[in-house]
């Protein structure tokens, strides 16, 4: 049986966030996603700029590097 929890819970600790990723140079994905992080920025869209970066960050490169 679960227990009801009458207090709060202990508080969440986050890291320092993370520094915006440089694309990788003659990656078309990636100079795409680069143009649309710095329109996103521009116009204060911050999750179209957490998107590009997420993007630049995974897009594989080479086989030595995994696809997350």
């Amino acid at each position: 049986m679960t227990e009801r929890m009458t207090g709060m819970s202990p508080p969440v600790y986050l890291g320092m966030p993370l520094d915006p990723p440089d694309p990788v140079p003659g990656c078309p994905i990636c100079a795409r996603a680069a143009r649309t992080r710095s329109r996103a920025q521009e116009r204060g869209f911050l999750s179209a700029v957490t998107d590009a970066n997420v993007r630049i960050r995974r897009h594989p490169h080479d086989s030595a590097r995994p696809a997350l």
